[in-house]
């Protein structure tokens, strides 16, 4: 890593902080309410364990990205310094920044791949945003992200690299630690998916300062193990594809600025296969009543997965997202 990249690194890191994350609380809140933290004794049962339901699902755009767009779109409005903004994206984070985009009035981009969830797709234009189809996976649509940015002089947004959107969806794990000691409880274990690893780092930068016996677990799709094989190296390592049902979770390479964090911050990550994803899909449709996406499912699959080891600890379970599509659920319940 070269010297500007080393630099621009540790500004990244410096800006991730528990004083960010509260600070972000304070502009999410103007537009959001806390979502739940639950406890389904179904849930319980089948898992045999005590979990507690982070309920990201509840959430406007049915995800937690919408708190990392909210907060950095908020400071973009203050002191902008492009013509608007532009990020890539499989759904969940396109939401967010075309929702945050529209509350603050400015123009949005999103570069989906082709064949993209096509209800997320009309949501995204539904918030506002101009969509534009572009390659075969996340990772291409990023690249002509790149591409548009240059030629129309829009601000890109990553969908990781950004300190402000790990700071604003750092709110949702704030939350879990005041929810649980408001119950006189704490966080044996708290499982979270991993996709370009905002909500992780999120989860990490908080638990880490306020409650460290916590053991944190990221989750990633057997198909899809990006993070695993960079967390195991340590060092980034690239796949050549991302074969699994669950987009959220879909994509071929950490993030620069997410994956120093993880690498710093979290005790174990646990692949899953798409069935069992599908198998907590069911699951949690089930025990819960909230039907959930692949990646949501994702921290359920493992808690699943690692049941043994868990038993008579207090477990949380961080739903990602529940934008399942039609066509998938269909398949998923059929």
């Amino acid at each position: 890593m070269n010297q500007e990249l080393q630099s621009t690194l540790a500004e990244g890191l410096a800006a991730v902080s528990l004083d960010g994350i509260r600070a972000a609380r304070e502009v999410v809140y103007q537009t959001l309410q806390p979502t739940p933290l639950l406890e389904h004794p179904l849930l319980n049962e089948a898992v045999g364990t005590r979990v507690f339901v982070k309920h990201e699902n509840h959430l406007p755009t049915g995800a937690f990205k919408v708190r990392g767009g909210l907060n950095l779109l908020s400071h973009f409005a203050a002191a902008p310094t492009h013509s608007g903004v532009i990020s890539a994206t499989t759904g969940n984070h396109g939401q967010s920044i075309a929702l945050a985009a529209t509350r603050y009035g400015v123009p949005a981009t999103i570069v989906v791949p082709r064949g993209n969830n096509p209800e997320k797709n009309a949501a995204m234009r539904a918030f506002g945003a101009r969509l534009i189809e572009h390659g075969r996976d996340f990772d291409e649509a990023r690249e002509e992200v790149e591409r548009v940015a240059a030629a129309e002089n829009l601000r890109y947004v990553h969908s990781a690299n950004e300190p402000l959107l790990i700071n604003g969806v750092g709110t949702y794990a704030l939350e879990i630690i005041e929810l649980l000691q408001q119950r006189g409880a704490q966080a044996d274990a708290v499982f979270v998916p991993i996709g370009m690893g905002s909500g992780l780092c999120g989860v990490i930068t908080a638990f880490r300062a306020l409650s460290p016996q916590t053991k944190i677990y990221g989750v990633q799709a057997e198909g899809a193990p990006s993070n695993y094989l960079s967390w195991k190296a340590g060092h980034i390592v690239t796949t050549p594809e991302a074969n699994t049902f669950a987009e959220g979770v879909a994509t071929r390479a950490p993030a620069v600025l997410t994956f120093e964090i993880i690498k710093r911050g979290v005790d174990e990550i646990v692949l899953v296969s798409d069935d069992e994803m599908r198998d907590a899909i069911r699951l949690l449709w089930r025990t819960t009543h909230n039907l959930v996406e692949g990646a949501g499912a994702a921290a359920t699959a493992a808690t699943l997965k690692l049941r043994e080891q868990l038993q008579g600890q207090t477990v949380v379970n961080v739903i990602s997202g529940g934008n399942l599509a039609t066509e998938t659920l269909r398949i998923v319940f059929g």
